[in-house]
């Protein structure tokens, strides 16, 4: 009896694994690498050590693509690219929650674009009463940087894009996609980061915590969300994933000192109810691709 209760608990535990591995590993990122590479920098040893890492364990060279299967890839890899390096410029400025918050605007507006129900429009009107608690709209509303607002903005609009891509490719095994899109990603991000930090990306300490930051946010992770999506329904993911800007805020709090007002507090709340209302709201008949259900800063 114990071990099918301890089944059962399972991907919970793999998901909530997955989403604090992921906030540990970003606020190292933040603490450790910004003042030595700065955010370019650490998108590209990020990115180029998950790619490693993933290419080495999945080794995706063993399955031929299709032509169209390769423009996927490459669409669906450059969407996660710079969905990444806009993150990461956003953290410079944003908290980490708010960041995250922000950014969860590009999939919820995926899910809800693919409704038709009515009742949507509330997880909509929710989402966009919690943006506009955080978005800088008018005089002084709010003190967030409206350049790092941008950037949080740019990063939702292409973690949409990454989804609609992976939709394309989420007949491929998830290891598979994965490794050739974050190979992709990492040709767009390293370019990038070589040009601002330069040789600096080479110091041993940098490549050292480079290497344990893809580990914790990008391979731990994503190994614990596939033992979840192997025995959830799609809508029970969307739901214990929505709690990532929460984690999030609550991880920069402890671990980087990010105070937040009790305005950004409710908006981050009225962000994660409104995602995990309308996961709450797809119908079994049309799950979501597997692809598409990792996480943003993957």
């Amino acid at each position: 009896m114990s071990n099918v209760r301890n089944a059962r608990w399972l991907p919970w535990l793999a998901i909530f694994g997955s989403v604090v591995f992921l906030g540990l590993g970003t606020s190292w990122a933040k603490h450790t690498l910004f003042p030595a590479v700065g955010a370019q920098g650490t998108t590209a040893v990020r990115v180029g050590f998950s790619a490693l890492i993933l290419w080495l364990l999945c080794r995706p060279w063993r399955l031929p693509l299709s032509p169209a299967d390769r423009r996927a890839v490459l669409l669906y890899g450059a969407a996660l690219g710079v969905m990444n390096l806009s993150f990461y410029m956003a953290l410079r400025t944003l908290p980490f929650g708010v960041a995250v918050a922000i950014e969860f605007s590009g999939p919820l507006a995926v899910a809800v674009w693919a409704s038709r129900r009515a009742l949507d429009m509330v997880w909509v009107l929710l989402a966009m009463a919690g943006l506009a608690l955080l978005l800088p709209l008018g005089h002084a509303v709010s003190s967030l940087d409206p350049v790092g607002v941008l950037w949080s903005v740019l990063a939702a609009v292409c973690w949409a894009s990454y989804i609609l891509f992976g939709k394309r490719i989420g007949h491929l095994p998830v290891g598979h996609s994965v490794s050739l899109g974050l190979a992709m990603a990492a040709l767009v991000v390293i370019p990038v980061g070589v040009a601002h930090a330069g040789s600096a990306l080479l110091a041993p300490s940098v490549l050292l915590v480079g290497l344990g930051v893809a580990a914790v946010s990008s391979a731990v992770p994503l190994s614990l969300e596939m033992v979840a999506l192997q025995r959830l329904p799609p809508q029970a993911f969307g739901i214990m994933i929505s709690m990532e800007p929460a984690v999030a805020a609550m991880l920069a709090l402890l671990l980087l000192d990010e105070q937040l007002s009790a305005v950004q507090w409710l908006a981050i709340g009225l962000i994660v109810l409104a995602s995990m209302g309308s996961a709450l709201a797809v119908r079994r008949s049309e799950p979501a691709p597997r692809a598409a259900q990792l996480p943003a800063e993957a």
